[in-house]
C-alpha cells in the first residue's frame, strides 16, 4: 500500500507540470463552410517539443511485433501483434483523412492502473490512426486496445472524425489491477460544434427506466436519443463508479463528468473557460455561462451548440489563438500581464497564498504549446488538409499538409533539435525565438507578427484553392509528390522569414526603444545616414501610478 502511494503521489507530481494542457474544437460537416468535418488540437506541454509526425504505410510479416513506447515519458510499455497493412500518418491525420486529438482531464488518480496497464494515450491515437479508414474504426480500435491490454494513462477525453463523422470519446481507468477501462462515447451532430479542454465534458448519459441502454453486444451499450445523437459506452461504467466510491445515486442521475472528473476552481475557470470563449466566436448567448465559468455555479455548458454561420478553417484558427479578447477573462487586461500587457505567467496556472488556491484565466493561446493543428476532411477530396504549427499558436503560422504527404521537411523532422538542443535549422527553434522575444513587450511586437502571420496564411489560403485544380487531374502518385513538394518548400520558406521576423524585432525594439519607420515598413534614417531618433516606449499612466511610491520625488 505504501508503495502504491507513493507511485499516485509521483503520477500526481507528473499531472501538475503537465495538466492543464491542450485544447480540441470540433465541427461537424453541415456546420462547416464547404461540407468538411474539422477538428483542432493544441499540444500543451512545458515537456513538448515541436515536430510533425510521420509514418509511411507498410506491410508487415506475420509475428511481427509493434514497440509500445509511452508518449509522455519515452518509456518502454509492451509489445502488442502488428496487423498486415497500416496506412500512413502526417501529425494526427491519417491517408483515409481519419484525424484524432485529445486533452488530458486526469480524474480521479486512484483509477489510474499502475499495475496491468500497458497502452497510454497517445499510443492509442497512434496505433488507431496506423489501423483504421474510419472515426467508427478508430473508436474501436482504441477501446479494444485497453480492453486487451490494460489502460496506462489518466482520464482523457479524445476528439475523433473522418469526412463524415466527429465523434467524442471520454475515458478512465478502473484501477490499479483492474485491465480495461470505462468509457462514453458521442457522435456530435453533424450542425453543431464542440469543444473540450482538460475537463470531462460528458454528464448524463440518455438512460430510461426501460433500460434500453443495456443494448449492444459484450460491455457496450448502443443508443440513440431523443435528440438523434448516437452514444456507445461500457456497461460497467455506473458499476465502476459506486465500487469506487465516485457516485452513490440512482442510475438515471448518473453523470460522468460528475463522477469521475468532479468539477472544481481550474475545471471550471482554467479549463471549460476555454469551452467558452471558443463558443461564444459562434453564438451570443454565451454569458449566460459565466456564473459556470467564474464560481461553478448557474447553468452547466452543454456538450454542443449549433453554431450562428457556418465555421471555415480560417475561423479555427483564429480561435486556436484566442486569448479571451473583450472578455472577463482577459489575460492581457490584468495588472499580473505587466506593463506591455503580455499572457506570460510564471510558476504556472494556479498558485497558493494562506491558503487560499488562486487560478490565472488559461486562453487556448498558451507559451507552453509544443504544436498544434487545424484539421479537415473532405468527402469529396482525396486528401484532407492538415494545417500544421509549432509553439505558441498566437505567434505561430499554420501550414498547410496534406493527407497524402510522402515526408516532412527537414524544419518540422523529428530528431531535428529538441528542447536542450537549439537547432538553427528548426522551426520549433525558429518560432520560439521570435515569441519569447515578443513576451517581453508583448503589446508593441504583437502587430509586426500577426502581419506576417496573416500574410502567409491568406497566402497558403489562396495556393490551396490553386493547387486543387492541378491536382486533381493527377494521378495518386504525381498528386502525393506534387502536394509533398509544396508543403515542404512553404514551411522551409516560413522558417526563414521567421528568422528574418526575429532580425527586424531585435533591430526595431532594441533597449527598450522603438525604432521609427515609414509608410513602407522601412527604418527612418537622417539625410546623413544615421538612425532616426527612436521613440522611448512610455508605460500607462496606471503603471506609473502604481510605481510612484517606490521612485524618488
Amino acid at each position: 500500500m505504501k508503495k502504491l502511494l507513493l507511485l499516485l503521489l509521483a503520477i500526481f507530481n507528473f499531472q501538475l507540470s503537465t495538466c492543464f494542457a491542450c485544447t480540441n474544437f470540433l465541427v461537424g460537416k453541415a456546420a462547416s463552410d464547404n461540407g468538411q468535418t474539422m477538428i483542432t488540437y493544441a499540444a500543451d506541454s512545458y515537456g513538448l517539443y515541436g515536430f510533425l509526425r510521420f509514418q509511411p504505410a507498410a506491410n508487415h510479416a506475420k509475428g511481427e511485433m509493434r514497440k509500445v513506447i509511452d508518449w509522455d515519458t519515452d518509456k518502454f510499455l509492451c509489445e502488442i501483434p502488428e496487423v498486415e497493412h497500416t496506412y500512413s500518418v502526417i501529425g494526427n491525420m491519417n491517408e483515409h483523412q481519419v484525424t484524432i486529438g485529445e486533452t488530458t482531464f486526469g480524474g480521479r488518480l486512484e483509477l489510474m492502473d499502475t499495475i496491468s496497464g500497458t497502452i497510454d494515450y497517445g499510443s492509442m491515437m497512434y496505433i488507431a490512426l496506423e489501423r483504421s479508414r474510419t472515426a467508427r474504426e478508430a473508436l474501436q480500435c482504441m477501446t479494444d486496445l485497453v480492453d486487451k491490454y490494460g489502460y496506462a494513462s489518466e482520464g482523457e477525453s479524445f476528439s475523433i472524425a473522418d469526412p463524415n463523422e466527429v465523434w467524442l470519446l471520454e475515458l478512465i481507468g478502473k484501477g490499479p489491477g483492474n485491465k480495461g477501462a470505462v468509457w462514453v462515447a458521442t457522435r456530435i451532430p453533424d450542425d453543431a460544434i464542440c469543444a473540450h479542454a482538460n475537463q470531462a465534458r460528458i454528464t448524463r448519459l440518455p438512460l430510461d427506466s426501460k433500460g434500453k441502454w443495456k443494448r449492444g453486444k459484450g460491455n457496450i451499450a448502443k443508443v440513440i436519443d431523443a435528440n438523434g445523437m448516437e452514444w456507445m459506452w461500457t456497461k460497467d461504467i455506473i458499476d465502476v463508479a459506486r465500487k469506487n466510491g465516485c457516485f452513490s445515486g440512482k442510475d438515471e442521475d448518473f453523470s460522468f463528468s460528475d463522477a469521475y472528473n468532479p468539477l472544481d476552481l481550474v475545471g471550471a475557470y482554467g479549463c471549460d473557460g476555454r469551452v467558452w470563449s471558443f463558443f461564444r466566436h459562434f453564438t451570443d448567448d454565451m454569458d449566460r455561462y459565466l456564473p459556470y465559468i467564474m464560481n461553478r455555479g448557474g447553468e452547466h455548458m452543454p456538450i454542443y451548440i449549433r453554431p450562428d454561420h457556418k465555421v471555415s478553417a480560417a475561423e479555427l484558427r483564429a480561435c486556436m489563438r484566442d486569448q479571451f479578447e473583450g472578455t472577463p477573462l482577459s489575460i492581457r487586461d490584468m495588472k499580473s500581464a505587466g506593463i506591455w500587457h503580455s499572457k506570460l505567467r510564471y510558476g504556472g496556472l494556479t498558485f497558493h497564498l494562506d491558503s487560499i488556491e488562486y487560478c490565472y484565466p488559461r486562453p487556448v493561446a498558451t507559451q507552453q504549446t509544443g504544436w498544434s493543428y487545424v484539421s479537415e476532411m473532405y468527402r469529396e477530396k482525396p486528401y484532407g488538409i492538415f494545417w500544421f504549427g509549432v509553439d505558441d499558436a498566437a505567434t505561430n503560422v499554420y501550414v498547410p499538409f496534406f493527407s497524402c504527404a510522402k515526408d516532412v521537411p527537414e524544419a518540422f523532422r523529428k530528431g531535428n533539435g529538441d528542447l536542450l538542443t537549439y537547432s538553427p535549422t528548426s522551426a520549433f527553434w525558429a518560432f520560439n525565438t521570435v515569441a519569447n522575444y515578443a513576451y517581453t513587450k508583448y503589446e508593441r511586437m504583437l502587430p509586426d507578427i500577426q502581419f506576417r502571420q496573416q500574410q502567409w496564411e491568406e497566402r497558403f489560403a489562396e495556393d490551396v484553392k490553386q493547387l486543387e485544380a492541378k491536382a486533381f487531374e493527377m494521378s495518386e502518385a504525381d498528386r502525393a509528390a506534387y502536394l509533398t513538394k509544396y508543403s515542404n518548400l512553404q514551411a522551409e520558406a516560413v522558417v526563414a522569414d521567421w528568422k528574418d521576423l526575429f532580425s527586424f524585432l531585435m533591430v526595431k525594439f532594441l533597449d527598450g526603444v522603438e525604432k521609427r519607420q515609414d509608410e513602407n515598413g522601412a527604418f527612418l534614417r537622417t539625410p546623413e545616414g544615421m538612425s532616426d531618433r527612436p521613440n522611448r516606449l512610455k508605460p500607462s499612466e496606471e503603471y506609473l501610478r502604481s510605481i510612484a511610491d517606490e521612485v524618488a520625488h
